[in-house]
């Protein structure tokens, strides 16, 4: 697996799909904010780590790849389940480097500038992420 930038699949992306993913982030964001006034920023935080597009990309990624394969006379359904879980495994990873993140801003800011707090955090949240995805790609051979 190699990572990559295809600016072509935009494009391949219907309006509708694009609001339905803007639409269901927007609904998770708002849900969040609202759990974070009710019961404390902490909570609500933790909702926030929650990737707000993730449930739209992964139903999109489902349905795009299932749509593939019936245009050629096959059934799509497991390819689609795969490619979704696929993509919820990228997520995982890039949550476990927001939880990276989330650390060392949380033991840095009080104590240093909020630029190095920041680089530093994000600087953490990459090499986890990596590390994470290159280690996956490691054990499975």
């Amino acid at each position: 697996m190699s990572i990559g930038f295809n600016p072509g699949s935009v494009k391949s992306t219907s309006l509708r799909d694009h609001l339905m993913r803007f639409a269901l982030g927007g609904g998770i964001t708002a849900l969040a904010a609202l759990i974070a006034q009710r019961y404390g920023p902490v909570v609500g935080g933790l909702f926030l780590a929650f990737t707000a597009i993730f449930p739209a990309s992964a139903t999109l990624i489902e349905k795009r790849e299932k749509q593939k394969k019936q245009r050629v006379g096959r059934d799509g359904s497991n390819r689609g389940r795969q490619a979704a879980a696929l993509d919820a495994r990228g997520a995982c990873m890039g949550c476990i480097g927001l939880a990276a993140f989330a650390l060392v801003v949380w033991r840095m800011l009080p104590v240093h500038s909020l630029a190095l707090t920041l680089f530093l955090a994000s600087l953490a949240w990459a090499c986890v992420s990596v590390l994470l995805w290159w280690l996956q790609g490691y054990l499975r051979g």
